[in-house]
C-alpha cells in the first residue's frame, strides 16, 4: 500500500490455528521505500525469518505454513532460513491458486475498510492499517471464515 512519496506500507500476516484453541491473526508492517535498483520495498527473507520466529515464540510451538508463491518465499535464501528451523514446516501452494490461501481475504477486508478514507502521510497510513488489522484479531469468529473459505483440510 503506498502512501506517496514512493513510501509504502508492506505487511506480512498469517492465520494461526489449533485445535482447542482461538484463531489467532499475527502480523507485521514494514514501512520504507526502494532506495537503487535492487533493494526491495517490501519484506525480505530475513524480515519473513525474523517473522516467523515471532510468531513461534508468540505460538509456542511448532509452525506448519501454508505459502503462496510469493518469490521471496521461494527463494533460495528463504529455503536455507526455513531450513535451519526444525520447528517449521512449509507447504506452497499452487500457482494463481489465491482462493486457497486465507490472508487474501484479510487484505480484501483490510482494503475495503480504507478505501474511502484521506491518508495525508506514511505515518497516519500506517497507523489506519495497525489499527484495522488489531480489529480483526479480536474477531476470531472472523478469521475462523477466512479459513473456512479456502476448503482447505487443516487438520
Amino acid at each position: 500500500m503506498t502512501g506517496g512519496h514512493n513510501t509504502r506500507v508492506s505487511l506480512a500476516a498469517l492465520i494461526a490455528t489449533r485445535p482447542g484453541h482461538q484463531t489467532r491473526l499475527i502480523y507485521r508492517t514494514r514501512t520504507g521505500r526502494r532506495h537503487g535498483h535492487d533493494q526491495r520495498k517490501g519484506f525480505t527473507e530475513t524480515d519473513y525469518a525474523r517473522f516467523l520466529d515471532a510468531a513461534h515464540q508468540q505460538l509456542g510451538g511448532p509452525l506448519v505454513v501454508v505459502w503462496d508463491g510469493l518469490n521471496t518465499h521461494a527463494s533460495g535464501a528463504m529455503r536455507e532460513l526455513v531450513a535451519a528451523r526444525s520447528w517449521l514446516r512449509v507447504f506452497r501452494l499452487p500457482p494463481y491458486a489465491s482462493e486457497l490461501n486465507p490472508v487474501e481475504p484479510v487484505w480484501s477486508n483490510l482494503k475495503r475498510s480504507l478505501a474511502n478514507l484521506t491518508k495525508h502521510d506514511i505515518g497516519q497510513l500506517t497507523a489506519l492499517i495497525k489499527t484495522r488489522l488489531r480489529r480483526m484479531q479480536y474477531r476470531p469468529g472472523l478469521l475462523d471464515g477466512f479459513l473456512a473459505k479456502t476448503g482447505l483440510d487443516l487438520r
